[in-house]
């Protein structure tokens, strides 16, 4: 009789913290059915991101923006992007980062997941 032990729920793995990163948001914007999704410092600036690169670049750059809701009165694209877009503070090693998404609902489990996953990845 052969032992068996629960699979790992992390089919990717990697000790590189960006590459990490990348996989934890990859699968979120999987099961969210997201367009993009993106970890951003907060200056504007992607530190990971998973999507089209252009709209992870766009999003970082807005999140801090759309994060404080200042662009509500502009008629722009920043204006555009606050109807469409999600944004999330997280405390990863003792340093806000914003956690931005486009194109879809996630469910608060996985948005929490995802949120102590990035926290976890960046603390390390």
């Amino acid at each position: 009789m052969s032992e068996t032990t629960a699979p790992d729920r992390r089919l990717r793995r990697s000790d590189d913290p960006l590459v990490a990163l990348h996989y934890q948001l990859s699968e979120t914007r999987r099961r969210g059915g997201l367009a993009a999704i993106v970890v951003a410092d907060t200056s504007g600036l992607v530190v990971a991101g998973a999507g089209s690169w252009p709209l992870c670049e766009e999003l970082a750059a807005f999140a801090p923006l759309l994060q404080e809701g200042t662009v509500d009165a502009l008629p722009s694209r920043a204006g555009d992007l606050a109807e469409a877009v999600a944004v999330r503070t997280v405390q990863a090693g003792g340093q806000d980062v914003l956690l931005c998404y486009r194109g879809g609902q996630i469910p608060a489990e996985l948005l929490g997941a995802a949120a102590n996953g990035i926290a976890r990845i960046l603390a390390a």
